[in-house]
């Protein structure tokens, strides 16, 4: 079925000679999304310059804390007791990746909780080229719905197992890559490849910050910067209508709209871009029409705080927003 659907960019009649020698598919289950967060399992598929599978690797982490959301990737703290550390793993890893670009969908969260890992052992992370599954996409113009892992395998028939289960997600991403791959070479797409810069713990820590600019999107990393601001890039429109506000214990719907306060221990700009992929509307104000407020501040005197209890609009945390982002609902629904 697979091939059926991608014969066209199969066999490209020449392959660009400046695209990569080799990949490194990659997914990891981690027990959270901000920074102090741990891996807690890791799987990658080594492929090819022209995307076929050369092999495949898979470990459970010892996180050596709390598991995090179970509920979502089956890991609990009895599995994970008697699994290697990450150091103990950090060379096998390392060979796994070295002198391949990396791949994965959202890849900027999969890069910097590698490389966070990497840091606090004391190592670098051999990775010098990511590349965005979700980025790729959109390069090629597919025709999808929204951004997520499961729809892309779907728009190439690819059979979904163990959703976030680390080896499975990276057995289907690197089918679905394959084909995505093929097409950009017969295409002539040039790929979009993002530098990665190593972390250290002293770049890691979030910096002190003298106060968000207006239309700020958050901070960058690897000594970029972190404490200066950056104007929110512009976005599409969102394509649905706003099913209006979240109500606690519900999913979120396509169309709601988001609003975000204060710092965040995830960079703003990959929580915007996580929700405007998931097919929310992220806003940079505050109205009677927001959906739902994300602050990890309740408590502040932020405009935006102020406006949300006035209206009364429902308020969540960092972590609980990124759990409601694993599952948000269909427009139309």
């Amino acid at each position: 079925m697979l091939e059926d659907r991608t014969t066209a960019a199969s066999f490209p009649p020449s392959w660009p000679t400046a695209y990569p020698q080799g990949y490194a598919v990659v997914d990891v289950e981690t027990t959270g999304l901000a920074r102090d967060d741990r891996i807690i399992s890791a799987a990658v598929y080594r492929l090819d310059a022209r995307g076929e599978v050369e092999d495949h690797w898979y470990t459970l982490v010892n996180p050596e804390r709390d598991p995090g959301p179970v509920w979502i990737h089956g890991l609990t703290s009895d599995v994970l007791e008697g699994a290697p550390l990450f150091p103990e793993i950090a060379e096998e890893f390392a060979a796994r990746l070295a002198g391949r670009v990396l791949v994965a969908h959202n890849a900027v969260f999969d890069w910097q909780m590698i490389a966070r890992e990497y840091a606090r052992a004391e190592r670098e992370a051999p990775v010098r080229q990511r590349l965005c599954t979700i980025a790729l996409s959109k390069e090629l113009g597919l025709p999808l719905p929204n951004h997520k892992l499961a729809t892309l395998a779907a728009h190439f028939g690819v059979v979904q197992q163990r959703a976030h289960h680390a080896l499975d997600d990276a057995r289907v991403l690197a089918e679905a890559f394959r084909p995505s791959l093929r097409a950009a070479a017969a295409g002539g797409v040039r790929l979009p490849l993002h530098e990665c810069l190593p972390l250290t713990e002293w770049q890691d820590r979030p910096a002190p910050r003298i106060g968000r600019q207006p239309g700020a999107g958050g901070g960058g990393y690897g000594g970029h910067g972190q404490s200066s601001w950056r104007p929110s890039r512009k976005r599409p429109a969102c394509p649905h209508p706003n099913p209006g506000r979240y109500e606690d214990g519900k999913p979120l719907k396509q169309g709601m709209r988001i609003a975000f306060s204060g710092d965040t221990s995830t960079d703003r700009e990959l929580l915007e871009d996580r929700a405007t992929d998931a097919g929310l509307h992220v806003a940079t104000s505050l109205s009677r029409l927001t959906s739902l407020l994300v602050t990890n501040d309740p408590d502040s005197g932020t405009s935006k705080v102020v406006k949300a209890r006035q209206f009364g609009t429902p308020v969540v945390d960092e972590a609980a927003f990124g759990q409601l982002l694993r599952d948000v609902e269909p427009a139309g629904e």
